[in-house]
């Protein structure tokens, strides 16, 4: 019967991380200029999978880290994973605008060019910086 419970809390947790992780994707297509579907995939754009790969591993980093100081109980756990996931997430897209706030460039239309850009690395790093602090601020 245990084997039953992992077995199933295990999915919650996935359901729960996959959720977030389509969240992330939303969040970033919402600030990129342009559908990322067709960024990516049409137009094989480098930037915008640059920071979509970033924002993605950046955000599996949280709710791994989520899960792992989740609270003792299955639906608490759930919950408290899916709170430091939404505030991971709402870190990583607060980064992203206040770079392209510092910034002469709008990252927006950087990350639409079609020219690989130094602007998107930059972007990409701090995505992934900011997980590893939300990680660290989690456990």
């Amino acid at each position: 019967m245990e084997t039953l419970f992992n077995v199933g809390a295990a999915l919650a947790y996935g359901a729960v991380g996959l959720l977030i992780m389509i969240l992330g994707y939303l969040l970033v297509d919402l600030i990129t200029p342009g559908r990322l579907h067709k960024l990516i995939w049409e137009e094989r754009n480098r930037n915008a999978t640059l920071i979509l790969s970033a924002n993605t591993l950046g955000v599996a980093i949280v709710v791994v880290s989520a899960i792992y100081a989740s609270e003792v109980g299955l639906v608490t756990g759930l919950f408290t994973t899916v709170v430091y996931g939404l505030v991971g997430l709402f870190m990583m897209t607060a980064s992203f605008l206040i770079i392209d706030l510092l910034t002469p460039a709008k990252l927006g239309d950087v990350l639409s060019d079609s020219e690989l850009h130094p602007a998107a690395w930059v972007n990409a790093a701090t995505h992934f910086s900011i997980a590893l602090v939300m990680a660290a601020a989690i456990s």
